[in-house]
Protein backbone atom coordinates (compact mmCIF):
# COMPACT_ATOMS: atom_id res chain seq x y z
CA UNK A 1 0.00 0.00 0.00
CA UNK A 2 1.19 3.50 -0.83
CA UNK A 3 1.90 5.79 2.11
CA UNK A 4 -0.67 8.63 1.93
CA UNK A 5 1.99 11.05 3.25
CA UNK A 6 3.29 11.01 -0.31
CA UNK A 7 0.56 13.51 -1.26
CA UNK A 8 1.61 16.38 1.03
CA UNK A 9 5.25 15.47 0.40
CA UNK A 10 4.70 15.73 -3.37
CA UNK A 11 3.14 19.16 -2.90
CA UNK A 12 6.17 20.21 -0.83
CA UNK A 13 8.63 18.97 -3.47
CA UNK A 14 6.56 20.71 -6.14
CA UNK A 15 6.91 23.94 -4.16
CA UNK A 16 10.68 23.48 -4.17
CA UNK A 17 10.59 23.19 -7.96
CA UNK A 18 8.82 26.56 -8.22
CA UNK A 19 11.94 28.39 -7.02
CA UNK A 20 13.89 28.49 -10.34
CA UNK A 21 10.86 29.57 -12.41
CA UNK A 22 10.01 32.23 -9.83
CA UNK A 23 13.51 33.70 -9.99
CA UNK A 24 13.47 33.59 -13.81
CA UNK A 25 10.03 35.25 -14.01
CA UNK A 26 11.13 38.04 -11.67
CA UNK A 27 14.40 38.60 -13.52
CA UNK A 28 12.58 38.74 -16.85
CA UNK A 29 10.05 41.25 -15.53
CA UNK A 30 7.04 38.91 -15.72
CA UNK A 31 5.79 40.14 -12.37
CA UNK A 32 2.17 39.07 -12.84
CA UNK A 33 3.22 35.52 -13.63
CA UNK A 34 5.66 35.54 -10.70
CA UNK A 35 2.86 36.67 -8.40
CA UNK A 36 0.62 33.89 -9.74
CA UNK A 37 3.35 31.34 -9.09
CA UNK A 38 3.82 32.63 -5.52
CA UNK A 39 0.06 32.41 -4.95
CA UNK A 40 0.02 28.82 -6.27
CA UNK A 41 3.00 27.89 -4.08
CA UNK A 42 1.30 29.43 -1.04
CA UNK A 43 -1.91 27.53 -1.73
CA UNK A 44 0.06 24.28 -2.05
CA UNK A 45 1.72 25.04 1.29
CA UNK A 46 -1.67 25.51 2.93
CA UNK A 47 -3.00 22.34 1.29
CA UNK A 48 -0.08 20.11 2.24
CA UNK A 49 -0.20 21.36 5.83
CA UNK A 50 -3.93 20.81 6.03
CA UNK A 51 -3.67 17.29 4.59
CA UNK A 52 -0.86 16.37 6.98
CA UNK A 53 -2.79 17.63 10.01
CA UNK A 54 -6.32 16.60 9.00
CA UNK A 55 -5.53 13.04 7.94
CA UNK A 56 -2.36 12.45 9.93
CA UNK A 57 -0.35 12.18 6.71
CA UNK A 58 2.82 13.30 8.40
CA UNK A 59 6.28 12.02 7.71
CA UNK A 60 9.79 12.68 8.87
CA UNK A 61 10.64 13.84 5.34
CA UNK A 62 7.74 16.30 5.36
CA UNK A 63 8.78 17.63 8.75
CA UNK A 64 12.12 18.69 7.28
CA UNK A 65 11.15 19.36 3.66
CA UNK A 66 8.15 21.63 4.29
CA UNK A 67 10.04 24.35 6.20
CA UNK A 68 12.95 23.93 3.77
CA UNK A 69 10.65 24.56 0.80
CA UNK A 70 9.22 27.64 2.51
CA UNK A 71 12.71 28.93 3.29
CA UNK A 72 13.89 28.29 -0.28
CA UNK A 73 11.02 30.36 -1.68
CA UNK A 74 11.56 33.16 0.82
CA UNK A 75 15.33 33.35 0.34
CA UNK A 76 15.01 33.23 -3.45
CA UNK A 77 12.36 35.97 -3.35
CA UNK A 78 14.41 38.22 -1.06
CA UNK A 79 17.65 37.74 -3.03
CA UNK A 80 15.97 38.32 -6.39
CA UNK A 81 13.98 41.35 -5.25
CA UNK A 82 17.18 42.83 -3.77
CA UNK A 83 19.09 42.14 -7.01
CA UNK A 84 16.34 44.01 -8.87
CA UNK A 85 16.57 46.92 -6.42
CA UNK A 86 13.19 46.45 -4.75
CA UNK A 87 14.55 45.39 -1.35
CA UNK A 88 17.67 46.69 0.39
CA UNK A 89 20.66 44.36 0.55
CA UNK A 90 21.20 45.09 4.22
CA UNK A 91 17.75 43.65 4.98
CA UNK A 92 18.46 40.50 2.99
CA UNK A 93 21.78 40.10 4.81
CA UNK A 94 20.06 40.55 8.19
CA UNK A 95 17.34 38.01 7.38
CA UNK A 96 19.90 35.48 6.11
CA UNK A 97 22.21 36.07 9.08
CA UNK A 98 19.36 35.40 11.48
CA UNK A 99 18.52 32.11 9.78
CA UNK A 100 22.16 31.08 9.54
CA UNK A 101 22.83 31.74 13.23
CA UNK A 102 19.70 29.81 14.21
CA UNK A 103 20.60 26.82 12.02
CA UNK A 104 24.24 26.71 13.14
CA UNK A 105 23.18 27.16 16.77
CA UNK A 106 20.66 24.34 16.39
CA UNK A 107 23.30 22.04 14.93
CA UNK A 108 25.77 22.84 17.72
CA UNK A 109 23.07 22.26 20.34
CA UNK A 110 22.12 18.97 18.67
CA UNK A 111 25.71 17.71 18.59
CA UNK A 112 26.77 19.00 22.01
CA UNK A 113 23.66 18.54 24.14
CA UNK A 114 20.63 16.70 22.79
CA UNK A 115 18.41 16.42 19.73
CA UNK A 116 16.67 19.65 18.83
CA UNK A 117 12.90 19.63 18.78
CA UNK A 118 12.07 22.55 16.52
CA UNK A 119 9.28 24.61 18.00
CA UNK A 120 8.82 28.06 16.52
CA UNK A 121 7.85 30.73 18.99
CA UNK A 122 4.92 33.08 18.49
CA UNK A 123 7.39 35.89 17.77
CA UNK A 124 9.09 33.73 15.17
CA UNK A 125 5.75 33.02 13.51
CA UNK A 126 5.05 36.75 13.47
CA UNK A 127 8.51 37.32 11.97
CA UNK A 128 7.65 34.90 9.16
CA UNK A 129 4.33 36.65 8.56
CA UNK A 130 6.14 40.01 8.33
CA UNK A 131 8.65 38.61 5.83
CA UNK A 132 5.89 37.09 3.70
CA UNK A 133 3.75 40.23 3.78
CA UNK A 134 6.71 42.33 2.61
CA UNK A 135 7.43 40.02 -0.34
CA UNK A 136 3.77 39.82 -1.27
CA UNK A 137 3.33 43.59 -1.02
CA UNK A 138 6.31 44.27 -3.26
CA UNK A 139 5.27 41.59 -5.77
CA UNK A 140 1.65 42.80 -5.90
CA UNK A 141 2.90 46.33 -6.58
CA UNK A 142 5.30 45.04 -9.26
CA UNK A 143 2.42 43.14 -10.89
CA UNK A 144 0.73 46.50 -11.43
CA UNK A 145 -1.95 46.44 -8.80
CA UNK A 146 -2.41 49.89 -7.27
CA UNK A 147 -0.87 49.94 -3.83
CA UNK A 148 0.49 52.90 -1.88
CA UNK A 149 4.29 52.83 -1.55
CA UNK A 150 4.28 54.22 2.01
CA UNK A 151 3.94 50.84 3.75
CA UNK A 152 7.09 49.40 2.14
CA UNK A 153 9.58 51.27 4.40
CA UNK A 154 7.43 50.40 7.42
CA UNK A 155 7.38 46.73 6.43
CA UNK A 156 11.15 46.78 5.84
CA UNK A 157 11.67 48.25 9.31
CA UNK A 158 9.31 45.72 10.87
CA UNK A 159 11.08 42.79 9.18
CA UNK A 160 14.45 44.12 10.37
CA UNK A 161 13.29 44.59 13.96
CA UNK A 162 11.64 41.17 14.06
CA UNK A 163 14.75 39.50 12.63
CA UNK A 164 16.87 40.95 15.44
CA UNK A 165 14.29 40.33 18.19
CA UNK A 166 13.67 36.70 17.18
CA UNK A 167 17.40 36.03 16.80
CA UNK A 168 18.01 37.29 20.35
CA UNK A 169 15.02 35.28 21.57
CA UNK A 170 16.28 32.02 20.04
CA UNK A 171 19.84 32.55 21.30
CA UNK A 172 18.46 33.24 24.78
CA UNK A 173 16.12 30.21 24.81
CA UNK A 174 18.63 27.71 23.48
CA UNK A 175 21.50 29.05 25.60
CA UNK A 176 19.32 28.64 28.68
CA UNK A 177 18.42 25.08 27.62
CA UNK A 178 22.11 24.29 27.06
CA UNK A 179 22.94 25.50 30.58
CA UNK A 180 20.11 23.37 32.02
CA UNK A 181 21.31 20.25 30.18
CA UNK A 182 24.89 20.88 31.30
CA UNK A 183 23.79 21.25 34.93
CA UNK A 184 21.70 18.08 34.72
CA UNK A 185 24.68 16.17 33.29
CA UNK A 186 26.99 17.42 36.04
CA UNK A 187 24.44 16.56 38.72
CA UNK A 188 24.10 13.00 37.40
CA UNK A 189 27.90 12.45 37.30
Amino acid sequence: MVNPAIIPNALTVGRMFTVPPLVWLLLQGYYGWALGLVIAASLSDLLDGWLARRFGWKSRFGGYADPLADKMLMVASYLTLAALGYLPWWLVALVLLRDLVIVIGGLIYHWAFEPVVAAPTQLSRFNTVCQVVLVWYVMIALAGLPLPTGPVPVLIGLVAVMAVVTLVQYVWIWSFKAVEVSRARKASD
